[in-house]
């Protein structure tokens, strides 16, 4: 399933009548047994983690009332990423993914145990440093999923495998933060933090069973692969496998890749919403006096908006990689617009129909950034790519969460007058990725002549 060329190319004309995208979410979970196993570990693990996330903010609203504490609470939950990058990418490309996601989802469900303990203390330093080690963990795990992804899958599949995974995602957390609200609300924070380490567990458990051969694991490290595996279109010489050196020179000799990874640095502004969010279900539209209600729908809207822009982008791409392009400048303005229109919304309702067409338009910018990536990258650079990738993203989500806290709290910006900055901030990626779009974007001519 897995090519060895640099560049995997994709048809751009289809070649057959199209089913819908339901249909081939259907049809990849019917038929493919260790994709379903993937996609099963990743629906149960993410409800849990919404579970306990919900509690956390909550938490730190009630007992700090402040918005920098969520904001901490979600740059320590982001921002080890970052400096995890060069060792989690490495380590991905070096050792078996699928195990790493195994021992990675076994040490989070202990971590988010220990919350149980950090919540009779009062000092909230505990929880942050449990957060803290969780998400080093989620650094490891993440990468090795999306690298694993197209080797389960065939070419023509990745889309939908794709926008799977991110209508699964915003079923969790529509379902998740919705059920974590309720929860939290009614019987405690420490039933959500038992319910997220339970899923962990099971997800390593579906995990075990997938049956996969990891071609990168077929050089030793420091061992020259083939020429035909190893040579990145420009170089003079062949590369060496799994070191950092050679994945810094892969990016540098493919601007192509290195664009579609600041595809979701740029969306990790998006981020500041987490926070922002909060503070309008706590502040702004609280639901019969909870803030957890009103935090739960919003969070919930974003969710429901996340799975339903994939079914329009794929019907706008029709699996060409050029429309691919066009869909994330698209998805940028999407999100503005639609940010500077929670600004102005009345109440709940409109607010969060505003919040669902954002995160339509940022689920359009993830997925399709992730297919481009997934088909242009080989195999055995998969894994320091999009360790890269989400690294990046998370420095941003911190950043964007820090100068939202820092805007509330600091500088006294309501949440309406942050979340119209945000908007118009949310952009500038969109007008920074049309020359992008103009050089790369392009269709392929020799696919759709051969078509």
């Amino acid at each position: 399933m897995d090519g060895e060329s640099a560049i995997i190319p994709v048809t751009e004309a289809a070649a057959t009548p199209r089913a819908p995208m339901h249909v081939r979410y259907l049809r990849l979970i019917r038929t493919n047994a260790n994709f379903r196993r993937l996609w099963l570990a990743q629906l149960v693990s993410e409800i849990g983690d919404w579970f306990y996330s919900l509690a956390i903010y909550d938490l730190l609203l009630e007992t700090t009332h402040s918005g920098k504490a969520v904001s901490y609470a979600i740059i320590i939950q982001t921002l080890p990423w970052f400096f995890m990058t060069p060792l989690a990418g490495h380590l991905v490309d070096r050792f078996s993914r699928r195990l790493l996601m195994i021992l990675a989802d076994i040490a989070r469900g202990f971590v988010v145990l220990g919350l149980l303990r950090a919540l009779s203390i009062s000092d909230v330093g505990p929880v942050y440093a449990l957060l803290g080690l969780e998400v080093i963990f989620s650094s490891f795990f993440e990468p090795a999923r999306n690298a694993i992804l197209p080797n389960l899958v065939a070419a023509e599949e990745t889309l939908p495998a794709n926008a799977l995974s991110s209508a699964t995602w915003s079923f969790a957390l529509a379902s998740g933060a919705a059920l974590g609200g309720i929860v939290t609300a009614l019987l405690g924070r420490q039933v959500a933090f038992v319910v997220n380490s339970i899923s962990f567990f099971a997800s390593a458990l579906l995990i075990q069973d997938i049956k996969i051969v990891e071609p990168h694991l077929e050089w030793p490290a420091g061992a020259p692969a083939p020429a035909s595996a190893n040579r990145v279109p420009g170089a003079g010489d062949e590369l060496r496998v799994n070191s950092l050196g050679e994945g810094q020179q892969y990016l540098r000799q493919n601007p192509q890749v290195l664009v579609l990874i600041l595809a979701k640095t740029g969306l990790g502004l998006l981020s500041g919403a987490l926070l922002l969010l909060a503070i309008f279900g706590e502040r702004v539209f609280p639901v019969a006096g909870h803030g957890a209600l009103a935090m739960g729908l919003l969070y919930s809207a974003r969710g429901v908006g996340a799975g339903i822009g994939p079914l329009l982008g794929d019907r706008f791409t029709k699996g060409r990689e050029a429309r691919m392009w066009k869909v994330i400048s698209a998805g940028f303005f999407v999100i503005g617009v639609s940010y500077v229109a929670l600004s102005r919304a009345p109440n709940i309702v409109l607010a969060a129909l505003c919040v669902l067409c954002a995160h339509a338009g940022g689920s359009n910018v993830w997925v399709m950034s992730t297919t481009l990536l997934q088909l242009n990258v080989p195999d055995r650079f998969r894994g320091r790519v999009f360790a890269v990738d989400i690294g990046l993203l998370m420095l941003m989500v911190s950043a964007s969460n820090y100068v939202i806290g820092v805007g509330l709290d600091t500088w006294k910006f309501t949440a309406r007058q942050l979340a119209a900055a945000l908007g118009c901030t949310l952009m500038v990626p969109g007008l920074l990725w049309l020359p992008a779009q103009a050089r790369w974007g392009r269709p392929n001519q020799k696919s759709e002549t051969r078509n």
